[in-house]
């Protein structure tokens, strides 16, 4: 296992480097166009995610987007 890790929505979680924002948010089984992702204290268009490489004791905070009404 890896010990290359970030901390997600306050939960430690261990990643493959190198790696993406993107690349992360699939290993999570979440579409990068269905959430809203803040990287260390920066909030991200969902075009930055594919360039982004994440660092092990990054901080992440990952907010699903739910339509309604």
């Amino acid at each position: 296992m890896s010990d290359t890790y970030v901390m997600a929505n306050g939960q430690r979680l261990c990643f493959d480097s190198p790696c993406s924002i993107e690349e992360f948010l699939i290993r999570q089984r979440l579409l990068p166009r269905s959430v809203v992702v803040e990287h260390n204290g920066d909030a991200l268009a969902p075009s930055e995610f594919a360039s982004r490489q994440l660092q092990t004791g990054d901080r992440l905070e990952i907010v699903k987007i739910v339509a309604g009404g």
